[in-house]
């Protein structure tokens, strides 16, 4: 709640074109990175929200199913934007995971190739 407080106050402050909660966020993530690790009361409440993540969903499920004679019109935009931002998703995805795994020094990754040297 401070940090999207802040973001707000930035935003208006400095006449940002950007949502003030993005701006938190930001600045939360930053702050997350510098400490090293989640705090336990942050992390609590996180993993409250993702279990209950489906919750969240819901109102845009509706919304399009509520809507769902545009999307029959203009079918081809969602079918595309659906497959992009899954693949993009993905990738990033991956990315990050191979670049935590290289970073962490207590993962256990097998090399094929290392195996084969002893």
């Amino acid at each position: 709640m401070r940090f999207q407080l802040a973001g707000d106050f930035l935003v208006r402050a400095l006449g940002l074109p950007v949502p003030g909660s993005l701006i938190g966020l930001v600045g939360l993530t930053l702050v997350l990175l510098v400490l090293g690790r989640v705090p336990a009361a942050l992390g609590k409440v996180s993993g409250g929200l993702l279990r209950n993540m489906m919750l969240m969903l819901a109102p845009a499920v509706v919304g399009l199913i509520d809507n769902f004679g545009r999307v029959r019109e203009e079918w081809l935009p969602f079918l595309v934007a659906g497959v992009v931002g899954s693949v993009i998703t993905l990738a990033v995805t991956a990315v990050t995971l191979q670049y935590l795994l290289r970073r962490s020094d207590t993962a256990s990754v097998a090399d094929p190739a290392e195996g084969s040297k002893a």
